[in-house]
């Protein structure tokens, strides 16, 4: 994905569209106006006394870019890394951070979906899903809320 197609500012193309990613066998969406660019995994320097989701930090073109290891975040086992892993790179408010997933599947659209929200399971613990989408060809995908998944980190 070209660094220069998606902007900063909100651009109507984005609206509705998501960028989906495997964790596990589970599909989870991510709003492409969050998203910057898709890179390979790198080496990622350890920082301590971060939860244990953090896996550290990366240097991406002299920037520092913290990054979150998506499985823990969600409370998925371990998986080794392979070839299909990669981070995906977001911008919120001022700040880059990078997102480790098992891999990435395709752009999709709002409108090629039904739309629905999520059950209530607040008694279930911290839910980062803002809606889920079944696809045409029966697929579902659970869409991030960004603003509860960052909450925590965006504070420190």
């Amino acid at each position: 994905m070209p660094e220069n197609t998606i902007h900063t500012e909100v651009n109507d193309d984005l609206v509705g569209r998501f960028l989906s990613f495997y964790v596990g066998d589970s599909l989870y969406g991510l709003e492409l106006l969050y998203v910057k660019e898709i890179i390979q995994m790198q080496q990622i320097t350890l920082v301590p006394t971060l939860p244990t989701y953090i896996k550290g930090i990366i240097n991406l073109r002299g920037k520092v870019v913290p990054v979150i290891d998506v499985r823990r975040k969600l409370s998925q086992p371990d998986l080794e890394y392979n070839d299909k892993t990669c981070i995906i790179i977001t911008q919120i408010d001022e700040m880059q951070v990078g997102l480790i997933v098992d891999s990435v599947a395709e752009v999709v659209s709002s409108s090629q979906s039904e739309k629905m929200l999520p059950p209530d399971m607040s008694l279930m613990g911290e839910n980062y899903i803002h809606s889920i989408m079944h696809l045409h060809d029966k697929k579902v995908v659970l869409c991030l809320d960004c603003d509860k998944f960052f909450a925590a980190d965006l504070k420190m």
